[in-house]
């Protein structure tokens, strides 16, 4: 396994939550390769942790497809193939379209403002180059358009499906004006539901993701493809 020093890879005061973030980020950019072992002891001792948060943070890999373990043997890197991502994604665009359009039904007049001011407020993000500040308001942002569908069995359904496809998500803020893309690309799903335009916010919602897709896709091709 490839040595990285831990202070470049996590803060002191450690979660499980970190963690899983942590070598999730290596696995999607190739510091991890495919059928590497992942054991405990060195994993604990690289987060300077117990073994039991390790193993909750390898559970969770195992939840999101990143990582494979059998009983009474290490954890080892999952072969993520490429159908399988894009298979994932493919669910992804048509879950967050159902959002889209719902919100644009459905939202209410406070969180149609909440989102436009949350999104205007994001273009400094984007100035700045800011990617980890913007990736996690981009979780933010597709959030309320989750919780603005107004529907608790879609929500449950896709947020299970971010959560695994999360790691590829985040690799494509990497990419060379990806940020800015991102942005333009929320500001016509966050026009159309202003407008209560429930067709366009659906369509600009799927056009995002099956960009997102690419971009994740071209990102970690070359890396645990």
């Amino acid at each position: 396994m490839k040595q990285i020093r831990r202070r470049q890879i996590i803060r002191a005061g450690t979660t499980v939550e970190q963690m899983v973030r942590a070598i999730a980020d290596m696995i999607v950019t190739g510091v991890i390769s495919p059928g590497e072992r992942l054991d405990e002891i060195s994993l604990a001792l690289r987060f300077d942790v117990s073994r039991t948060p390790v193993r909750e943070a390898l559970r969770e890999l195992g939840a999101m497809g990143l990582v494979d373990r059998e009983p009474n043997r290490s954890a080892v890197v999952a072969n993520v193939t490429g159908t399988y991502l894009h298979s994932m994604f493919e669910a992804m665009s048509e879950l967050e379209a159902i959002c889209a359009r719902l919100s644009a039904e459905r939202m209410t007049v406070d969180e149609r403002h909440a989102l436009e001011t949350d999104h205007r407020t994001s273009a400094r993000l984007v100035h700045d180059n800011a990617q980890e500040d913007y990736a996690v308001y981009n979780t933010e942002f597709h959030t309320r358009l989750y919780r603005g569908a107004h529907n608790d069995h879609i929500y449950e359904m896709v947020t299970q499906t971010r959560a695994r496809l999360a790691p590829f998500r985040r690799a494509q803020f990497r990419l060379s004006g990806r940020l800015a893309k991102s942005y333009d690309e929320h500001d016509v799903i966050v026009t159309a539901i202003m407008r209560g335009d429930a067709v366009a916010a659906s369509e600009a919602a799927y056009a995002h993701v099956a960009i997102v897709s690419d971009a994740s896709i071209v990102f970690a091709s070359d890396k645990v493809l």
